[in-house]
């Protein structure tokens, strides 16, 4: 099986194509970037699809992340996942931001837990913990950093994020034993693709998870 991953839930925007009979990649491609995902999602994937002699009509399945991330970013993915989808009749699946983020650190199979925790601003983290088996012992959440600290338990616990640093230092400051993972600010589309792979169509939809209400404000109308 064949299939195309894409992320735009973070500051990055990747695509990859995977055949589920290899280790490696037959393509991809990460750019980082806070902004301009949208104008950059769509050359790219034609670039990475152009790998394969059959372009799309290879394809069997696509990936997207779902979240936890930014609005405009997660609508650019899934939007275009889903077009992928419809045009080459396959199915699309979600993968969520946090089980990327964590599928490097659940590989490698040492004791203890894996926190993911992405900076929700405001005191906050996205938040999921997984056991070293990769079972999900937090779903996805929007919590207190200092909450998400006690979340870990007794330790020891390995963090992955943009909010790993500060979530660190909180799970310290309380005493755990905490180790964050190098380069862990975006999912490596690599995970994304495997999880894709693994994701039952049915019960992953390509949906996005956004956990929280967007951050705007609203002009009270004026009076006529």
């Amino acid at each position: 099986m064949k299939i195309l991953a894409i992320d735009t839930a973070l500051n990055a925007t990747s695509a990859c194509l995977l055949d589920a009979g290899g280790d490696a990649p037959l393509a991809e491609e990460t750019l980082v970037m806070e902004r301009g995902h949208a104008e950059a999602l769509l050359p790219m994937i034609e670039r990475v699809m152009a790998h394969d002699e059959y372009g799309f009509e290879s394809l069997e399945r696509v990936a997207v992340t779902v979240g936890p991330g930014s609005f405009t970013g997660l609508r650019v993915g899934i939007a275009a996942a889903r077009a992928i989808g419809l045009a080459c009749s396959i199915p699309v699946v979600g993968v969520s931001t946090l089980a990327a983020l964590a599928a490097p650190l659940i590989l490698e199979q040492r004791p203890g837990i894996v926190g993911v925790a992405i900076d929700a601003r405001h005191g906050c983290v996205y938040f999921a913990a997984f056991g070293p088996d990769g079972r999900a012992l937090l779903e996805p959440r929007i919590v207190p950093t200092r909450e998400a600290a006690r979340a870990l338990g007794a330790g020891p616990a390995r963090l992955a994020g943009s909010g790993a640093e500060i979530l660190a230092m909180e799970a310290a400051s309380a005493g755990l034993e905490v180790e964050v993972a190098e380069e862990s600010s975006v999912p490596d589309i690599l995970f994304v693709a495997r999880l894709g792979l693994l994701a039952d169509p049915h019960a992953a939809p390509a949906r996005p998870l956004y956990l929280k209400e967007p951050d705007v404000t609203l002009r009270a109308a004026r009076a006529g």
